[in-house]
């Protein structure tokens, strides 16, 4: 009796890279049977690889968006400029108008009726500040993964309760206060203009939604583009803080350069400073807002004040600097810093 070898196909995900093994069990066989039988299975992966869906950070044209607060002005607005970029919005919640249809797409009255229908694994919100905690953590018992909140004057007390309810699901939240996160080309989840993000290979990550517009625009001119734009939010209790977002662009295949934009107050962006210094694979060119701000003042977000001698700009961009990161004094000279970094390393390669 003929026996074939007998391939074991083992698909392992490492991050946002797929990568496939293929062990081969070999016994008694013909060599022109073999061969036959291991471009076969090679063929049968490959086309297995083409279908599995390329992952960017965080959202990508085969992420499956829900929006809550659907029907109210904001959620309305910016989910048709969603739509219009080619972002993949499934459908949206508005309590009391489920079975209803807004934007060509259906309305629940639930976040979990969205997602057992329509399978969403992403969630904008644009709910009132007095219950866009209790929207966030609707979306989080409800199954969702990426969880976008927009809206801002959370109450700080309300947000602590949102972020110690979500810490043991398998979601990660950005914002609040934020303009969303974009990936150039493929999805839009956020209220950030569409046509400045011209796709490349340029991560962003900002405090400011403003200066995450600029950064892009900066980038654009420059000769660059932008892979994937997550702007954290200025609030004092945030999801997901500067370090965290910098992490997710360093092990993103399709990014090779980050823009880190920070500003006064806090210390996220020592903290994601200090861990460039030793796991710093790309070029990082940084920025912080508020360089003339006094001490003591609240300017701008509500995390943007200077507490001590640590939280000033002059300081953060000391500490940056000594971790290896570009920094530059004004946001007009981003693109072309970073233009330069990429241009010394290809350079050096």
């Amino acid at each position: 009796m003929r026996q074939y070898i007998r391939p074991i196909v083992i698909i392992k995900r490492l991050g946002t890279d797929q990568k496939f093994i293929i062990r081969y069990q070999f016994s008694c066989f013909k060599l022109v049977s073999s061969l036959k039988c291991i471009l076969f299975h090679l063929f049968r992966v490959g086309l297995h690889a083409l279908k599995i869906k390329k992952m960017a950070v965080l959202v990508n044209k085969h992420s499956k968006v829900i929006v809550q607060g659907f029907t109210g002005k904001e959620g309305s607005f910016h989910a048709s400029q969603m739509i219009e970029y080619g972002t993949n919005v499934v459908g949206g919640v508005t309590p009391g108008k489920g079975g209803t249809e807004h934007l060509g797409v259906p309305v629940f009255n639930t976040v979990k009726d969205a997602v057992d229908t329509t399978g969403a694994d992403v969630s904008i919100i644009f709910v009132p500040p007095a219950f866009a905690a209790d929207s966030v953590m609707e979306a989080a018992d409800a199954g969702i993964k990426v969880i976008i909140c927009i809206t801002e004057g959370i109450p700080v007390q309300d947000m602590v309760k949102a972020r110690e309810f979500i810490k043991g699901k398998d979601c990660r939240l950005i914002g609040p206060n934020c303009p969303g996160v974009i990936t150039a080309g493929e999805a839009k989840v956020g209220i950030m203009p569409g046509f400045v993000f011209v796709p490349g290979r340029i991560g962003v990550v900002s405090k400011s939604g403003t200066l995450t517009y600029e950064a892009a625009d900066q980038v654009v001119k420059a000769g660059l583009g932008i892979s994937t734009a997550i702007g954290i939010g200025g609030d004092p209790i945030i999801g997901t803080t500067t370090k965290e977002a910098v992490e997710l662009l360093m092990n993103d295949p399709e990014t090779d350069g980050i823009i880190m934009i920070g500003e006064i107050g806090g210390n996220m962006e020592a903290e994601a400073a200090n861990w460039l210094k030793n796991n710093m694979r790309k070029p990082v060119v940084g920025f912080i807002a508020g360089q003339t701000a006094p001490a003591g003042r609240r300017m701008g977000h509500a995390g943007a004040i200077i507490g001590g001698a640590d939280d000033t700009a002059a300081a953060k961009m000391k500490i940056m600097s000594e971790c290896g990161i570009h920094v530059v004094d004004s946001p007009a000279n981003i693109g072309k810093k970073m233009a330069e970094v990429l241009s010394k390393k290809a350079v050096t390669a």
